[in-house]
């Protein structure tokens, strides 16, 4: 995947992951919109699952080729995208 080369966009991600993690989909929300690596737009999508915004969710999931996981799996999908946040290096 995707992912940004500088470590404080990685820092960033690691944040909106963290934060997603928290239920604060609106801080998350604003670090991952001024992303534009697949990697934030797969977080952007997890934000969307958290809001409740399933359409919105699904066009994220859509730009990254990772099949829509639906709301039930989203800590599920927290807790991979931290993965992919701390192996980016």
């Amino acid at each position: 995947m995707d992912t940004p080369k500088d470590a404080s966009s990685k820092d960033a991600l690691a944040r909106a992951v963290d934060l997603c993690a928290n239920g604060e989909w609106q801080q998350a929300h604003e670090i991952v919109q001024k992303d534009n690596s697949m990697l934030a737009a797969w977080i952007h999508g997890v934000v969307h699952l958290l809001e409740g915004d399933l359409d919105n969710a699904q066009g994220w999931y859509r730009k990254t080729d990772r099949a829509y996981p639906g709301p039930e799996a989203v800590q599920a999908e927290i807790a991979a995208a931290r993965r992919a946040v701390h192996g980016a290096g």
